[in-house]
């Protein structure tokens, strides 16, 4: 990993605490509001960030910051398939 890579996760990581602080204790938000608001541009490009945005969000979940939902309700990252929300753990 190179010391891009490992900035560009650590942007994200902090992305997702922030948007997550700015909403409410229970709100989530889509792995691609951590990628849109990095990437910053005007064209589809954050779409490339959303596997490193996923990824941001497991390490966050293995800190215990973080749980990933769909329905509502908790899932392993892992084995989850199609769209995925991230909360902060009450």
């Amino acid at each position: 990993m190179t010391a891009t890579d490992r900035q560009l996760d650590q942007r994200l990581e902090r992305e997702i605490l922030q948007l997550l602080e700015r909403r409410g204790p229970t709100a989530t938000i889509c792995p691609s509001d951590a990628a849109r608001a990095v990437y910053a541009g005007d064209d589809d490009g954050w779409r490339a960030l959303m596997d490193p945005a996923r990824r941001a969000a497991g390490r966050l979940v293995a800190a215990g910051q973080v749980e990933i939902t769909q329905a509502g309700r908790p899932v392993d990252l892992t084995t989850a398939r199609g769209p995925i929300r991230i909360r902060r753990v009450h």
